[in-house]
C-alpha cells in the first residue's frame, strides 16, 4: 500500500529530497527530523518535545485539505491545537459549504498523500488554483513545524522564510484571525 511517507517520495509531482535541495538552494534556513509516520495531531504529538523539538517560538499545525460550494480548493493552516468547526472556518474564510477533497483530489492539487499536508505543497497547489489560508499566530512564531510533502519528515522553519518559499512560487496567503 502506496503511504505518505518518504518511501514512496519518487511518486509524488514533487520529492520531498527535490523540495529540500529547493530550500537549500533558496538560503532557506531550516531545521529537519525524520520520523515515524504522522498522520493526524495526535500522532505528531508522540514526538513533539522529542525527536522534533518543542517549545517557547515554535508553534505546530494542523492542515485541511477543503472544497467549497463552489469546487473551490483550499488548503488551511491553523496552530494545531485550535478548535475547528466547518461553518464558522467557512465564514472566516468568506465561502461556505466546506467538506474535506478526497485523496484523489489532493494528488491532483496539492501533489501530495493524505498525511502529508502542509503549506509547503503549495509548490504544487499555487499553480493548481489552490488558495492558502494561514493562522495569524504562524506570523508571530520562532519557527513553525511542517512536512516537506511526506508525513515522516518534518521541518522547522522560521515563517519569513516559509513565506519568501510560497512567494517563489506564486502562492498568495490570506491570514486568518480565529
Amino acid at each position: 500500500m502506496v503511504d505518505a511517507s518518504s518511501v514512496y517520495q519518487d511518486t509524488l509531482p514533487v520529492t520531498s529530497d527535490a523540495l529540500l535541495d529547493q530550500m537549500r538552494a533558496a538560503g532557506i534556513d531550516f531545521e529537519f527530523y525524520e520520523h515515524i509516520p504522522l498522520r493526524t495531531v495526535e500522532d505528531a504529538k508522540t514526538v513533539q518535545g522529542g525527536v522534533v523539538p518543542s517549545g517557547a517560538g515554535r508553534i505546530d499545525i494542523k492542515n485541511f485539505y477543503l472544497r467549497d460550494r463552489k469546487k473551490r480548493n483550499h488548503l488551511v493552516v491553523l496552530e494545531q491545537d485550535r478548535a475547528v468547526d466547518l461553518k464558522a472556518l467557512g465564514a472566516a474564510m468568506g465561502t461556505a459549504g466546506l467538506s474535506f477533497g478526497s485523496a484523489d483530489r489532493l494528488m491532483e492539487h496539492l501533489g501530495i498523500r493524505p498525511g502529508a499536508v502542509s503549506p509547503l505543497a503549495m509548490v504544487t497547489g499555487a499553480d493548481k488554483g489552490v488558495t492558502l489560508f494561514m493562522d495569524t499566530m504562524i506570523k508571530t512564531a520562532e519557527r513553525v513545524h511542517v512536512h516537506p510533502l511526506v508525513n515522516d519528515r518534518t521541518v522547522a522553519i522560521r515563517p519569513d522564510d516559509l513565506l519568501k518559499l510560497l512567494t517563489d512560487w506564486g502562492a498568495e496567503v490570506t491570514w486568518l484571525e480565529m
